[in-house]
């Protein structure tokens, strides 16, 4: 379990994440990390979830009409 303080930095209030936890996250200065609202409380994740969303939407699209994309390819 990894312990995480908020701390006040200028006007701002900020967490400081141990090198462990963001090894496990591949996460490094600069990166985006998306917080999201669960029934057991907030998941952290690097991924976009809207990313995922769109991406199953495609995914879908490309099932639904493989023959029309298939035939598009030869062209």
């Amino acid at each position: 379990m990894v312990i995480l303080k908020i701390i006040k930095s200028g006007d701002s209030l900020v967490t400081p994440w141990p090198d462990e936890a963001l090894a496990h996250l591949q996460a490094k200065e600069g990166d985006t990390l998306h917080a999201i609202e669960t029934p057991y409380g907030i998941l952290v994740t690097k991924e976009d979830p809207g990313f995922a969303k769109t991406m199953a939407a495609a995914e879908e699209a490309f099932r639904r009409y493989a023959n029309a994309y298939r035939e598009l390819a030869k062209r």
